[in-house]
């Protein structure tokens, strides 16, 4: 198994661009005259992303001298009361995952026309999902800054936050390479818990469809449902539990080994059909060029297990697996 060297850390470091430096004026300044706390701290907005219910925005935040990111409801849902306690949810369940794998939170609030917000760290770098679609490319640089050993390190990291939420009572529900965040100098963070479920709270028939019908649009990769495990396919939140998280990081590690989803039919209900019924072609078999080792082929496909008993039981339990194997392969190539 290829092994990363110091060389090729500083080659890595040469290709990403510099952070941009902390200037001296803006962290030596006085407090303005008329302080703020609330939204009028926050100046310069420009926009990041948008969904369904919600946009991103960076902005800068006056009183510190930093760029952070404000994630706020669309107008038209102001006064929906779902939308807005799926937004509240969304917020407090980040903020109290304090991880070094989870994004800070550092506001939450109205701003001058009285839409919920919050303002999170901003992130620099790029996705797991960016960084395989370019490995599926042939792209060598990315192949060789990302090689194997290097993913297993990310997968990991993923692992740890998961437990993190799990020992909280907290389910992620929506792991995937889309929401894995790499950053320049080795950060790695799971985002997005806006269809997190706390195991004291259960979700109500309304927003299983509701959740169910967004992972359909029309025009969206299906990014989510080819991560979704059978219980999730199937509705109800009876049976969602640490396991559920478990399913997701097994096909992140398939896709990881193989650059390829298991289980994707030719719409999204093709799909689902696959995720309940269809056992995935073993890793090695799916690309037997990559030269997949067998364990990790293992740990994938016990993760992927349709039956929740028959996984490994806790995010603990993966991390054992993996770091097993990765000590086995060190101590192999030093044998050699």
């Amino acid at each position: 198994m290829p092994t990363e060297t110091p060389n090729d850390e500083a080659e890595r470091e040469e290709t990403e661009p510099a952070p941009p430096a902390i200037d001296a004026k803006v962290t030596d300044q006085d407090l303005p005259r008329f302080f703020s706390n609330g939204f009028a701290r926050y100046s310069d907005f420009a926009p990041l992303a948008a969904g369904g219910s919600a946009q991103l925005r960076t902005c800068l935040d006056k009183n510190l001298g930093r760029t952070v990111v404000m994630k706020s409801l669309h107008p038209h849902l102001a006064t929906n009361e779902f939308h807005k306690a799926r937004f509240l949810r969304e917020a407090r369940v980040t903020s109290q995952l304090q991880h070094p794998n989870t994004v800070p939170v550092y506001e939450l609030g109205l701003d001058q026309q009285g839409l919920l917000y919050f303002t999170m760290k901003r992130l620099e770098g790029d996705t797991l999902y960016a960084v395989l679609k370019r490995q599926a490319a042939g792209e060598e640089e990315t192949i060789t800054a990302y090689n194997l050993e290097r993913l297993l390190g990310v997968l990991v990291q993923v692992c740890y936050a998961l437990a993190y939420a799990h020992a909280h009572r907290v389910v992620h529900r929506d792991v995937k390479p889309e929401n894995i965040h790499l950053g320049g100098f080795g950060e790695v963070v799971l985002l997005d818990w806006g269809v997190a479920k706390v195991w004291a709270q259960e979700d109500d028939e309304a927003e299983q469809e509701l959740m169910h019908r967004q992972l359909t649009d029309v025009g969206q990769r299906p990014g989510t449902p080819l991560y979704m495990a059978p219980e999730q396919v199937e509705g109800g939140g009876g049976g969602i539990d640490a396991r559920t998280d478990v399913y997701a990081l097994g096909v992140v590690l398939y896709e990881i080994l193989t650059l390829k989803e298991p289980l994707r039919g030719r719409n999204i209900h093709e799909t689902f059909e696959m995720i309940t019924k269809e056992e995935p072609i073993p890793p090695r078999l799916r690309t037997p060029e990559r030269q997949i080792p067998e364990e990790l082929a293992g740990i994938a496909l016990k993760a992927m297990q349709k039956n929740p008993d028959d996984r490994f039981q806790t995010m603990e339990e993966v991390i054992a697996a993996v770091r097993g194997f990765r000590s086995r392969a060190i101590s192999s190539a030093r044998s050699e």
